[in-house]
């Protein structure tokens, strides 16, 4: 019988969000009802709000979450009522080029929830990045729950499920930082600085953080930069360059997704370095680079979805290293709030003195 539950609305472009009434229905066909314990604020969230995605509104936004699985569809062997579980974004199909080339984190044909969500006057809803986890309940594909530990913390596990993935993800999966390497990160909000914390997980010597806040900077030392460089009073290039014995650094993982910053991290890797993009950049930004610079400097330039994780491989991995004490989810959770909160999250982003909002049900 399909329920009511309390969600976020974003009704309109810029529009303040709202909380409302939506039903969601029993799961149907591989899909999955999941009890919503615990949901970041992410700034993808944010672009929903602002119609920097697409314009499909209504959206139920959220989508960094874990929770409980309430009642699964037929067909279902992946997850069962009671599952603590993360959910994800990227179900992979398994019969796609990728899937089929053994690449499923490539996922060219990744799936949501068949039926929708709505609103109690029957208006459909687009849930942020298929999901929808601002919601005391969300309707999810199975493959979008990833069974873990349920000693984890759900404020701290939830994570993974965006931000925090992407970031270790790109710099231990993309960018293939091994040992004693030297790696570089422009820009230290919450993905930038999981990118530190997966290049110090990977065994990275010298990891250097680039940013122009101080408090940033500072919240990236304590997660393991060896090195901090202010671009707004240094060249963060020549910086870059002078800490790695005046040849730039193996990797460089870009945060920001803009092309100056993209400039920046292309001249400050090594010779036959790696260039990782991770910042997601809107859609009118365009790039200007030598074409023989591009040969001449070898390497390779990746950008990063998702980490280019497998859930299925990777959360219950991580999850293990942070109940061993060896990833600090937790450091990540600046704040827990209520639902009600989400609007004034939005708003402290804009400062820049969070690294995570997180809803708590």
């Amino acid at each position: 019988m399909a329920q009511q539950v309390q969600g976020v609305i974003a009704r309109a472009k810029g529009e303040p969000v709202r909380i409302e009434t939506i039903t969601v229905p029993d799961p149907g066909p591989g899909e999955a009802v999941v009890k919503v314990q615990a949901c970041g604020v992410c700034h993808t969230d944010l672009h929903y709000r602002e119609g920097g995605i697409n314009d499909d509104f209504p959206f139920l936004l959220g989508h960094e979450a874990a929770g409980v699985v309430e009642s699964v569809g037929e067909g279902v062997t992946e997850v069962a009522p009671g599952d603590f579980v993360i959910l994800n974004w990227r179900a992979v199909c398994g019969q796609c080029r990728a899937c089929l080339r053994g690449r499923p984190q490539y996922c060219f044909d990744t799936h949501n929830a068949k039926q929708k969500m709505t609103l109690a006057d029957g208006t459909e809803l687009s849930p942020a990045l298929g999901i929808g986890a601002f919601a005391e309940k969300t309707l999810v594909a199975a493959g979008q729950c990833t069974k873990v530990d349920p000693a984890a913390s759900p404020a701290a596990a939830g994570l993974l499920g965006c931000g925090v993935m992407a970031g270790i993800g790109a710099a231990i999966n993309t960018g293939g930082v091994g040992r004693g390497d030297s790696v570089a990160v422009i820009g230290c909000g919450g993905v930038g600085n999981a990118a530190v914390v997966g290049a110090r997980l990977a065994g990275a010597a010298r990891i250097i953080a680039v940013d122009i806040d101080d408090k940033k900077l500072e919240t990236a030392k304590g997660l393991g930069a060896t090195h901090t460089v202010n671009s707004r009073s240094a060249d963060p290039v020549e910086a870059i360059r002078e800490l790695t014995g005046g040849n730039g650094a193996d990797v460089v993982i870009e945060a920001v997704g803009r092309p100056e910053t993209y400039e920046q991290a292309f001249y400050a890797r090594d010779l036959a370095g790696t260039v990782v993009l991770v910042g997601v950049p809107t859609p009118e930004m365009k790039i200007e680079l030598p074409l023989l610079d591009v040969f001449g400097r070898g390497g390779a330039l990746k950008s990063s979805w998702y980490g280019d994780c497998l859930p299925s491989r990777d959360f219950p991995m991580l999850i293990d290293l942070y109940q061993q004490g060896r990833l600090d989810l937790d450091a990540f959770v600046t704040e827990t709030i209520a639902l009600e909160d989400v609007e004034k999250a939005f708003e402290r982003m804009h400062h820049g003195d969070v690294l995570r909002s997180v809803v708590m049900f």
